[in-house]
């Protein structure tokens, strides 16, 4: 059964399948309508898109009403691009001058700037992100798309001189290249055929001598140009083998391999000895989310019940049954594809099996034929009697918390959260079983009973907080439904019951330390919510980040020391229990995130953080990050354990939890849908190439309606002798992913500038070690990239410039949040966070942002590039990171757009409200297409609300938070994209010429001027 041709043929494909070979795709039923805002005007469906289009343009003169024509859908129509032997051979040779390396050495000041004397190659037939043949004349559209700009000898714009008044920006954008026969833009996506596995770019020089950014990799268009194929196509787990994009969504086919929302291995074709993977420099990991949510479409997680008995395991290596275990000798026994031991089939699971070895039942078994699946186990599985999920707010209720609004907030949050927008939804909004308790703190503790025969809550206050206890036994925990007057009523008055008292310094600790008594016998989640340091009671805390620190020093801020927070951890994790903070810091103070997001951080939970809160423009961000967190797939006493074929080992797990020491299972006290973690292995043995190797992580965890599970995903990936072939099958999503956890991992114990160092290091690593593979087949003056990770680098460059890592002035606060968000971010957060998305709003076209008349699927407008050098005069941008989402808009933003978007009173930037949230629902026909743009993005996200804040030119703060996600610029204390590639670039040159120095501190080398890309290894 495990034969190689048999599961993984390299060969084998779908022809259409942008990232696949020779196969026929199965065609995803339409089961996903894309949520549409609600509009006063038009009807939904296909006629949705027919409204009113304003008669008067946007700025200046254009092609169409609201800005340059483009092709409608998510990535244009690619018809100017040739095939060119599949996506390979589009970028040519980044020639940085025959004597480059030879130099390299001097110590000279200009080496350390990007200088090149690059020539285009006459007639270059190179097609990549709108590579300009030669003698094609520059584009009049700064942020032109290829296949948006008017073509033909005749085009009003193809001869027009660029001229001051027409761009603010003096380096116009390279026009497209234009072939005789044009290809759709499945054949150009599609890798089939006799495709090189790898290509070369070729970076052409402008009239200034710089690199031009249209030719290096784009992440916008990769995220784009396969979009559309799994809008149309479902994505089946085992005949193809590199998952889509993170960032794209997709419908899952589960034909026994886990779908890649669950797992996602950094190859899928496995090296078969340590030497190999050597020569790759890239990490063999597996990604894990194992409680991703499904698609609209995508079947049901299986749940099976085998009684008493619990569910066929191996009695060697306690791996589940799946898929991939073999059955022999008629059914009497079943091999266990980890370990390769013979199993005695248990009387009550027998099957007969056929002349083909399969059992005659297989079809009937969804454990034998689905990657992931659900057991329930028995009693021996149990740490405790199972219950439905606890769910015990505690909130703030000091000086802080009353001023600024954060209390009235949060109590709205959580009503909405249990009871809908309108307070009065009879559906349930968490599962039956499922209960909530409520807890009030500043420097006294007050617990409430909200047990329903009473006609209104009891308060019951408890100020001995050196010695915390549970003040009352019943009634603490109620079924929200069937006490929503109670609740209501104490939700809506806390923020006048607390008023006068005002209490500036609360006791978090042994508040805590309340709530963990209240769970100690069932386990459960907290929800709490802070908005000033706790410097009360036991476990006060104070300030210790003066700004000051840089270094060593720095990294003692990182982490607590504080024992009585790390014992709490501790506890709550043995308890079951987790906890999920929403921390409002007064004025951007101090909060000493480390110390309080431990605890968090150690049990699974989550820490949402509002540095600036502001009620009227956050509030609704804040309200609907409470309803996401109570309503998404909670679990909790969770336990978790990977297990991977005989030559390989778990060598390391990077995440958000507790393990007490290696090889021990790792433990949650919750787990939810958006938790993700990394888990590394590495070789103790040589993998045979003609078996194939195995995964399976196995979750063992409490559902929140009080159901003891494992959740079982199961993934398989052939292996190869032959390095080339590995690389074929690269998944960049995790690789990234990987790194990330990896370095966030190591932030207590390395210094910034080392881990930044590290990071390029690994890079250049990587882009060597492919280089080295493919000696002999391209120029030494060629950048030559591995087809599956050209936009690695562009990944990288923005993992240095986030806030974890980036260099100068961060507060600690900052660092360490996201940090801690890093190890426990999914691939389509994470990937979100490293490159955002931008989409120009200011010259849609009319149908986008409505459903397509033949799919129903939501017309998404192309994403552009995230640098200035793409934002027009005038224009209005969306950009989202999957944190936040800013609303760009130019200080020249015509003011018919301004009052399209935001009503007749508003016409100008100044009459905006700095605070609004949302946008307004208009009669317009602008107004109905960005508010469906920002519900599609609502659904691509991780935990974070979607609600946009406003960044006017000139007027809003938030302008700075805009400029520092424009990430291929030069910012954040990090070169620019071209440059960062520039730089690998010339590593690379020094490496493959034995030059390299990893290690000399000397000052003699280039790399000396570049702040911290040369620390030693982690």
């Amino acid at each position: 059964m495990s034969d190689y041709q048999q599961y993984h043929s390299l060969a084998q494909g779908d022809p259409n399948d942008p990232r696949n070979q020779n196969r026929n795709a199965q065609q995803t039923p339409n089961q996903f309508q894309p949520p549409v805002a609600p509009s006063p005007y038009g009807q939904p469906g296909a006629t949705y898109g027919q409204g009113q289009v304003p008669q008067q343009p946007y700025g200046v003169p254009q092609a169409s009403p609201y800005g340059a024509p483009q092709d409608p859908g998510y990535f244009p129509n690619q018809g100017q691009q040739p095939q060119d032997g599949g996506l390979a051979a589009q970028m040519g040779g980044m020639s940085l001058g025959g004597g480059e390396v030879a130099t390299y050495g001097r110590k000279k000041k200009k080496d350390r700037h990007a200088y090149h004397n690059v020539e285009a190659p006459s007639g270059s037939s190179a097609a990549f992100n709108g590579i300009p043949a030669s003698g094609v004349p520059p584009s009049a559209y700064l942020n032109a798309d290829p296949s948006t700009m008017p073509v033909g000898p005749n085009s009003q714009f193809m001869n027009q001189p660029i001229t001051p008044q027409m761009s603010q920006f003096p380096a116009p954008v390279g026009a497209p290249f234009n072939p005789a026969v044009p290809v759709s833009p499945a054949e150009f996506a599609s890798r089939n055929g006799a495709a090189p596995d790898g290509f070369a770019t070729n970076i052409q020089a402008s009239a200034q001598g710089a690199v031009d950014p249209d030719q290096v990799p784009s992440v916008p268009r990769s995220r784009d140009s396969l979009a559309p194929y799994y809008l149309k196509n479902q994505y089946p787990t085992f005949e193809h083998h590199i998952p889509p994009p993170a960032s794209v969504s997709f419908i899952a086919f589960d034909q026994g391999n886990a779908s890649p929302k669950f797992t996602r291995l950094t190859f899928n074709n496995i090296p078969s000895n340590a030497e190999a993977l050597a020569t790759t420099s890239l990490p063999l990991g597996l990604l894990l989310q194992p409680l991703a949510p499904l698609s609209a479409g995508e079947v049901a997680i299986p749940v099976l019940d085998f009684g008493d008995t619990g569910p066929p395991r191996c009695h060697r290596c306690r791996a589940y049954i799946n898929p991939f275990m073999v059955f022999r000798s008629g059914g009497n026994k079943f091999v266990c594809n980890m370990c390769n031991y013979a199993n005695d089939c248990p009387p009550e699971y027998f099957a007969a099996t056929n002349p083909q070895g399969a059992r005659v039942d297989r079809e009937m078994r969804p454990e034998l034929m689905r990657g992931t699946v659900e057991f329930l186990v028995p009693k021996e599985y149990w740490n405790k009697e199972p219950v439905g999920l606890r769910w015990l707010f505690l909130i703030d209720v000091g000086q802080e918390a009353l001023n600024k609004g954060f209390l009235e907030s949060f109590c709205e949050g959580i009503m909405v959260a249990l009871y809908g927008n309108d307070h009065n939804s009879e559906e349930r909004k968490i599962p039956e079983g499922a209960k909530v308790g409520f807890v009030t703190f500043d420097k006294d503790i007050h617990f409430y009973n909200m047990n329903p025969v009473l006609e209104q809550a009891q308060m019951i206050c408890m100020p001995d907080i050196d010695d915390p206890f549970l003040p009352l036994s019943e009634g603490l925990f109620v079924d929200p439904y069937e006490a929503k007057s109670n609740i209501t009523s104490l939700l809506t008055q806390l923020p006048a019951l607390f008023s006068q008292v005002k209490n500036p310094e609360p006791a978090l600790l042994p508040t805590l330390t309340a709530a963990l008594a209240a769970l100690e016998k069932t386990g459960g989640k907290i929800v709490c919510s802070l908005s000033a340091l706790p410097t009360w009671g036991p476990g006060r805390l104070f300030l210790r980040d003066d700004g000051k620190q840089h270094g060593d020093a720095e990294k003692k801020l990182f982490a607590t020391e504080h024992p009585g927070w790390k014992k709490m951890a501790e506890k709550m994790v043995a308890a079951g229990v987790g906890v999920d903070f929403f921390l409002a810091a007064p004025g951007g103070g101090y909060l000493d995130i480390a110390t309080i997001g431990h605890v968090s951080a150690s049990t699974g939970g989550e820490t949402f953080y509002y540095p600036n809160f502001v009620s009227p423009r956050d509030s609704a961000k804040l309200s609907q990050e409470i309803m996401h967190t109570v309503q998404r797939e909670t679990g909790f006493q969770a336990l978790m354990k990977v297990r991977c074929s005989n030559g390989l080992q778990v060598s390391s797990y990077h995440g958000n939890f507790v393990q007490h020491n290696f090889g021990a299972d790792v433990e949650f006290g919750v787990i939810d849908a958006d938790k993700a973690m990394g888990v590394m292995f590495s070789y103790d043995g040589k993998l045979d190439a003609k078996l194939d190797a195995h995964f399976q992580s196995a979750l063992l965890y409490t559902t929140a309606n009080g159901e003891r599970r494992v959740r079982c995903s199961n993934v398989i990936a052939s292996v190869s002798d032959s390095v080339m072939d590995c690389m074929k099958f690269v998944d960049q999503d995790a690789v990234y992913c990987l790194m990330a956890k990896e370095a966030a991992s190591k932030m207590t114990t390395s210094t910034m500038k080392e881990i930044r160092g590290a990071l390029t290091e690994k890079t250049v690593d990587i882009v060597a070690g492919y280089r080295k593979i493919r000696s002999g087949s391209h120029p030494p003056s060629e950048l030559v990239l591995p087809e599956n990770l050209k936009e690695l680098g562009m990944y990288i460059l923005g993992l240095i410039k986030s806030r974890s890592f980036k260099g100068g002035q961060e507060p600690t606060d900052r660092r360490v949040h996201d940090m801690r968000m890093l190890k426990g971010m999914g691939a389509l957060e994470l990937s979100l966070y490293l490159y955002p998305r931008m989409i120009p709003i200011h010259n849609l076209q009319p149908e986008d942002g409505f459903p397509d008349p033949e799919t129903g699927h939501l017309r998404m407008p192309p994403s552009v590039r995230c640098s200035f050098s793409r934002v027009e005069e005038g224009g209005v941008y969306l950009i989202d990171n999957g944190q936040n989402c800013y609303l760009w808009m130019h200080a020249q933003t015509s003011p018919n757009l301004i009052i399209d978007l935001f009503g007749e009173d508003k016409d100008s930037l100044k009459a905006l409200d700095p605070y609004s949230s949302s946008l307004p629902v208009l009669p317009t026909h602008i107004s109905a297409q960005v508010r469906n743009i920002l519900e599609f993005l609502k659904t691509m996200r991780g935990s974070k609300a979607l609600t946009i804040q406003l960044a006017r030119q000139g007027l809003d703060g938030a302008e700075y938070e805009f400029a520092r996600l424009l990430v291929e610029d030069r910012n954040n204390e990090a070169q620019s994209y071209v440059d960062w590639l520039v730089h690998i670039h010339r590593h690379v040159q020094l490496e493959l010429t034995g030059q390299r120095k990893k290690d000399d501190g000397g000052d003699n080398s280039v790399i000396s001027n570049f702040a911290g890309l040369r620390p030693p290894y982690w």
